[in-house]
């Protein structure tokens, strides 16, 4: 069992940065894939970056390439998202999510825990 915590979110103008964090709980953290979705209002939650236990593979939606960054701390039990140049259409609910699986793990349905998910506003 992995419970998983937010943090991170909030509301910042077009262009510039946020950095989500995600906290798990756990001794097993290590071999969880893990991966960042977001949903926003009437859409279906997508996934937005993901990595596998060693953080050596990931993966990036097309929408974010080259401005988001995923990355994870196994010692402190943590993946976080660095987003930067944030435009208004990133603006959604970002949830945390962990596979079992030491693989990168892409799929919304191949995740097992998810968190309660936090609020990103990016206004134009």
């Amino acid at each position: 069992q992995v419970q998983l915590v937010e943090s991170g979110g909030g509301l910042v103008q077009a262009g510039g940065s946020l950095r989500l964090s995600c906290a798990a709980s756990g001794r097993t953290f290590s071999s969880y894939a893990m991966g960042w979705f977001r949903q926003a209002p009437g859409k279906e939650r997508e996934s937005v970056a993901a990595l596998n236990w060693s953080g050596h593979s990931t993966y990036y939606a097309d929408s974010v390439k080259g401005r988001f960054t995923i990355s994870r701390d196994n010692a402190k039990n943590a993946v976080y998202l660095q987003m930067n140049n944030l435009k208004p259409e990133d603006t959604a609910v970002y949830y945390c999510a962990a596979a079992r699986s030491n693989r990168l793990v892409v799929h919304t349905s191949s995740y097992d825990y998810w968190g309660q998910g936090t609020q990103v506003t990016v206004s134009s």
